[in-house]
């Protein structure tokens, strides 16, 4: 996968978007880190790869959920206890 920084981005957009198809993805970064992937789609499949992109952004975010339950031991709670825990934050968000 390629990387290439904002700079090069706005410098030589034309070139980019030419090598894109080739190279599928590539990483954005801003001094360093990442904060953007370039996609490769076409427009009989872009609605596909975008929901695709939503899907697996969900999947990882119940998976940070269920990571960040296990460690405050919450993992066990029951139905009962979800319920009530969902309708005190309910409670305190209409104040």
């Amino acid at each position: 996968m390629k990387f290439l920084t904002v700079r090069e981005l706005r410098g030589n957009a034309a070139a980019i978007w030419k090598q894109l198809p080739s190279e599928h993805e590539m990483v954005v970064t801003n001094n360093g880190k990442p904060v953007a992937i370039l996609s490769a789609v076409g427009e009989a499949d872009l609605e596909e790869s975008l929901s695709s992109i939503r899907r697996a952004r969900a999947m990882s975010a119940v998976a940070r959920m269920q990571s960040r339950s296990v460690e405050r031991g919450l993992e066990n709670l029951s139905a009962k206890e979800i319920e009530a825990e969902i309708a005190a934050v309910r409670r305190g968000r209409s104040k």
